[in-house]
């Protein structure tokens, strides 16, 4: 541990810089060019020679000891999110690092950093995959769908997306540390299917023939309520979340509403409850529409999956708490964060955990969020982390090959995954108007 913490202090300068350099150039999911960029040169310097994602950001580099062992995916996520009243928010785009993901791509340079230490990798057996992978806030999902229709990707999520591309193949297992206040672990999280809306009516003078129109506006707010009064319905244990935003509401005051957007998430404990609860949704937006003419286009995509931490997984970081940073409380809990992530896509093939490190303040998505304790969040993480893969790939990766052993996965290939996953896709109108009648499509 000596080693390590000293390799972690020599490249102190390169982490905190990063991290507030990253902070200072907030970009939001599948737009992170510059802090890829940043990123990759100073990998480059560093001697890594990189595999770059094609037409997105986001890039990997594979450290090999020569010894045989497992392969550990190590992750920095590159995204910001939107929250224009943060002081510190992007003035132009209203970006802003308000959940910390530039703490973990500073501490991925710095864990890649102390790993070109020759007396830190002669104790390692196996390989060692750094990535630096974008898009893991589920936000600007009209932007993502652009994309996807542009063919550049197929999930919104970076990391299923650099999963589908086989940047993943090989690795054993995977570990990303977020930050958050405190050192801790939890269970895990849920998982959302992501849905946008588009409620189609008739345009109209709003004032002079207002009943020659339909009005979406209405059909929108009256589905948004219809949903609200089924969240009584939902059982506990499902630990089901609905929130919707409109982003479209109109064109003009003075005209009836002919289309009107809505974006939201189902979020759920698994993804049978998530499907049961999304038909239910469904079925209120839809009769909200049906109520008063107007027409519904849905379109349900796959968020993210649950995550689930695994055990052993848990077991590493803990060991790696108190040999790095034993100075520092560490909490450890079966909860399930009804929040999301994209490692929950990883947790269904892979082991995977999720732990979180310390070092911030105020509401995490909210205008207050701060970097407080650079040192909590991003020097003490990558010596943190350093154990975690001194514990994994030690002893000639004796931890790592007993946690593959150990472990059942819920999907036995990706392409098992991807093939659930594709499933739940659905788009369309869900409504078709006959003579006196209308059918209706969940």
């Amino acid at each position: 541990m000596k080693d390590i913490a000293q390799a972690v202090e020599k490249y102190r300068d390169l982490i905190l810089d990063a991290e507030r350099y990253i902070w200072k150039h907030p970009e939001t999911g599948y737009r992170e060019t510059k802090t890829s960029a940043y990123l990759e040169k100073k990998f480059e310097e560093l001697g890594y020679r990189l595999t770059k994602a094609e037409d997105i950001p986001g890039f990997y580099t594979v450290l090999d000891t020569g010894k045989e062992g497992a392969e550990v995916l190590v992750l920095g996520e590159l995204d910001s999110l939107v929250c224009p009243s943060h002081k510190e928010a992007d003035k132009e785009t209203g970006y802003v690092h308000a959940c910390g993901h530039n703490i973990q791509t500073a501490t991925l340079l710095g864990i890649a950093a102390a790993l070109t230490e020759t007396k830190i990798k002669e104790k390692l057996s196996g390989r060692i995959r750094l990535c630096a992978v974008p898009a893991e806030e589920l936000i600007e999902i009209e932007y993502r769908q652009s994309l996807m229709k542009q063919g550049k990707i197929k999930y919104f999520g970076g990391k299923p997306e650099f999963l589908r591309r086989g940047y993943f193949d090989g690795v054993d297992l995977a570990f990303m540390v977020h930050a958050s206040y405190d050192y801790a672990v939890r269970g895990g999280s849920v998982g959302c299917i992501a849905k946008t809306v588009y409620y189609k009516g008739v345009s109209a003078h709003a004032g002079g023939a207002p009943w020659s129109g339909v009005n979406a506006l209405y059909a929108a707010t009256q589905g948004l309520s219809a949903a609200n009064a089924l969240r009584e319905t939902f059982p506990e244990s499902d630990l089901i979340r609905f929130h919707p935003i409109i982003t479209h509401g109109g064109e003009a005051v003075n005209a009836i509403p002919e289309l009107v957007t809505v974006e939201a998430y189902v979020r759920g404990a698994n993804f049978e409850a998530m499907k049961r609860a999304n038909e239910k949704i469904n079925r209120a937006l839809c009769g909200a529409a049906l109520s008063i003419g107007a027409n519904v286009e849905i379109i349900d995509l796959p968020g993210y999956a649950p995550l689930s931490n695994d055990k052993n997984m848990i077991e590493v970081v803990k060991e790696a708490v108190a040999l790095a940073i034993p100075e520092e409380p560490f909490s450890c809990s079966d909860t399930v964060s009804t929040g999301s992530t994209d490692m929950g896509d990883l947790s269904c093939i892979m082991p995977v955990v999720h732990p979180y490190s310390g070092g911030t303040e105020g509401t995490p998505h909210g205008a207050d969020y701060m970097v407080s304790d650079p040192e909590r969040a991003c020097i003490k993480s990558a010596k943190m982390q350093m154990a975690m893969l001194l514990i994994l790939l030690g002893d000639g990766a004796r931890r790592a090959k007993k946690i593959i052993q150990d472990f059942t996965p819920l999907y036995k290939t990706k392409e098992e995954y991807f093939a659930m996953l594709d499933a739940l896709h659905c788009q369309g109108e869900r409504i078709v108007y006959k003579e006196g009648s209308a059918e209706v499509k969940l």
